[in-house]
């Protein structure tokens, strides 16, 4: 019984949110004290089988006042939905043809079965002026979020690419007095009107609340010219038309959807052509609402950025590829400097006519098979093979937005960027962060000399790097004619890096399992001054989500996923209706781990007993982090929980378990506290305390009342 008490107190460094009793919007604190500054308190990673399988937070939010006292807020992870279960008739993750019907996987033969994703990636959640009520009571919110792909068939076998992708609008319904979320109804999002939709990725929400999607890893349409079995476009059409002669065309994807949610929950969709076909990671739109940068992902990708005519307007506008000029290498990822090339102007109307003509890659190049006057030698995604091509005459505009990379990679664009992913803004500092996953192979040096160009050669960093991007006005093209942008990009600089190790450790990490790995999902609130950054590893046994204040340079672990999953759809949303939000999802649970053989033995049933036997994937939120008006509403209150031993072993105090009395004691300095399960009395340096929650076990972990045990702790 003895060990097992000891079990119960171990520390997950975690805190259990109660409903606060003081809402949002009242009265700040007596004296005006106002909050000083904030700061993550970060979680361990998971030590034990069964943390590994789980998706859970144990971190809190630390928040320092004018007055000198400190309060610390608990944060939890709260799922909305899986990808298999059923809201309201409609099971979310389920892919749908071109009628809305669910696509059916008859692999195995005498049982179909729909196809069920269990990748659940973006979020964007909104409130939407005008949306009904809900029949819960509270606020109505809408929440756009994106389906991957489906991993495997019902037989086992890969189905990636093969079936298409949906998104889907879900109803939430917000608590008024918690902001706690649950999911009203779901609906699939018509695509219909577009071909469908092709491996959406990360996506974000745009300043003037729609939600702006993504089309990864487009078909190489040269390939697809001249043999259409050499990629997913025939599998795709035919599932999505339910038709065995559907052909399909690779140009009619590649693009960023824009999703339009109306008050009276219908959806309206529209690609946006004239920004480019590339792989697009996910689109994030500048302050000034019409300046958007990409991520690219996939080997020798690009960096663009593109400038509408209008703000708020995505559907015309100019694209521009990045030339990056290196400046320096280290250990944080290096830095160089950005000059843009113009790649064109152009309307979606005109690039959409493009795609209905049927063009192909012929009618845009002449190709030569080595060094030939007049052919420039290009190498970049999605082929990634040395290519000579020249534009054909006239079509300068449909290989600009048709086949954005390849076009600019003949005008001399930087194609050496490695897994670009996710992108995030900074408001008042005016940066741009892009999470670049791995730092190897097309970013090193050249050593071989075969490459066409050698822009690029950084030292080596699989863990991946997220990058700094400085915004300027004023900006010229690389022919010098003014970009009609105040936040066109003229410096990128390492930020956030991992870092490789030599040799696995105990749980399989090939990189350090403190800092980041393989970075991927990136977004940034304003007012904590914290980017969070999600990971898609191959290098940790789980991933995490991490927050990273931009001013003291803390990373603090925030969540971490079931091995083998990744953590997608991070949003933060920094206040709606009086309540903070981080939306992050988890996708693929156990796929690919990388654990030790006996490791793997012990999690893996774990895993394929909490995710449906790897089936399912998870939308939900990290709950308990208050907006800046609850820090000081909440400052006086005592109506959260923080696990006792962690707590107290963080702040560097001795812990000890009487199993007689069922008490612990605290030690810390020259003070003592002790307190008893159950008891709602502590003992402070011989002096009662009076507390305002008992102490209790709650979920296997000693918890006590957050605001008297920080101020013992920080005496």
């Amino acid at each position: 019984m003895k060990h097992r008490m000891k079990k119960l107190l171990v520390p997950v460094m975690g805190l259990a949110l109660l409903a606060p009793s003081v809402m949002p919007g009242t009265a700040a604190a007596a004296d005006n004290v106002t909050v000083r500054s904030v700061e993550f308190i970060g979680m361990p990673a998971p030590a034990t089988p069964d943390e590994m399988a789980r998706l859970y937070t144990t971190a809190s939010l630390q928040v320092a006042y004018s007055d000198g006292s400190v309060r610390s807020f608990p944060l939890t992870y709260k799922t909305l939905f899986k990808s298999t279960d059923s809201i309201n008739g409609t099971v979310a993750g389920v892919a749908v043809d071109v009628n809305g019907k669910p696509i059916m996987d008859t692999s195995v033969p005498g049982n179909p079965v729909p196809f069920v994703s269990d990748d659940p990636d973006s979020n964007s959640l909104m409130a939407i002026p005008g949306q009904k009520p809900t029949s819960l009571g509270g606020n109505p919110l809408s929440l756009v979020t994106h389906f991957e792909y489906v991993t495997n068939n019902n037989a086992g076998k890969s189905a990636y690419g093969v079936v298409p992708a949906s998104m889907s609008l879900t109803t939430i319904d917000q608590n008024k007095k918690t902001g706690e979320l649950k999911a009203a109804d779901l609906k699939k999002i018509d695509f219909s009107a577009v071909d469908g939709l092709w491996i959406p990725c990360n996506g974000s929400l745009t300043p003037w609340n729609t939600h702006l999607g993504s089309e990864e890893y487009e078909a190489d349409a040269r390939a697809y010219e001249a043999d259409p079995t050499q990629t997913y476009v025939g599998p795709f059409a035919k599932a999505y038309y339910q038709d065995d002669n559907a052909v399909g065309n690779p140009y009619a994807y590649g693009y960023l959807p824009e999703v339009t949610v109306n008050a009276d929950g219908t959806t309206t969709v529209a690609k946006h052509y004239s920004m480019g076909r590339f792989s697009h990671e996910l689109g994030k739109v500048a302050p000034d609402q019409k300046t958007v940068f990409f991520g690219d992902d996939g080997g020798y990708t690009m960096l663009f950025m593109y400038v509408a005519d209008k703000a708020q307007d995505l559907s015309a506008g100019t694209l521009y590829a990045a030339k990056f000029t290196q400046t320096a290498d280290d250990a944080n990822g290096g830095a160089g400097s950005l000059q843009w090339i113009n790649l064109g102007h152009a309307t979606d109307a005109e690039i959409a006519d493009y795609v209905k003509q049927g063009l192909k890659f012929s009618d845009m190049f002449e190709t030569a098979d080595k060094d030939t006057d007049g052919f420039t030698k290009i190498k970049t995604y999605p082929s990634g093979k040395m290519e000579w091509l020249k534009v054909k005459p006239g079509m300068e505009k449909a290989a600009a937005f048709l086949e954005s990379r390849r076009y600019a990679a003949i005008q001399g664009a930087t194609s050496e960027f490695n897994k670009m992913e996710g992108v995030a803004a900074n408001a008042k500092d005016k940066k741009i962060y892009v999470a670049m996953s791995y730092l190897e192979k097309s970013t090193e040096a050249d050593a071989k000399g075969a490459d066409p160009v050698d822009d690029i050669h950084l030292k080596k960093i699989r863990a991946g790097v997220v990058y700094e991007l400085a915004l300027q006005g004023g900006q010229k093209d690389a022919e010098g004619n003014t970009i009609n942008s105040e936040y066109a990009a003229t410096a990128m600089t390492g930020l956030v890096a991992g870092k490789d190790l030599a040799q696995p450790d105990w749980k399989g990490n090939t990189a350090d399992d403190n800092l980041i790995g393989n970075p991927d999902n990136l977004s940034y609130s304003e007012d904590l001054r914290t980017l969070f950054i999600g990971e898609d590893s191959g290098m940790h046994a789980n991933n995490y989500v991490w927050a990273y204040q931009i001013d003291t340079k803390k990373l603090s672990r925030i969540l971490t996923t079931p091995a083998g999953a990744e953590a997608t759809g991070l949003q933060d949303v920094d206040n709606l209706n009086g309540f903070r939000y981080i939306m992050s999802n988890i996708q693929h649970p156990g796929d690919e781990m990388i654990l030790p053989d006996a490791l793997k033995a012990q999690v893996e049933p774990l895993i394929n007993k909490y995710w449906d036997n790897k089936r399912s994937g998870s939308v939900g939120y990290i709950s308990g982090v208050p907006t800046m008006e609850q820090m000081v509403a909440l400052k006086d209150t005592d109506n959260t929980l923080s696990q006792l031993r962690d707590e107290a072993e963080k702040k560097g105090a001795k812990v000890t378990w009487n199993e007689a009395d069922r008490s612990v004691t605290i030690t810390k300095g020259t003070n003592t506290m002790t307190v008893k399960i159950g008891e709602a009395i502590a003992k402070v340096n011989g002096q009662d305390v009076k507390l305002a929650n008992a102490v209790k076990i709650e979920n296997e972990k000693a918890v006590f009342p957050t605001e008297t045990l920080m101020n013992f702790l920080n005496k």
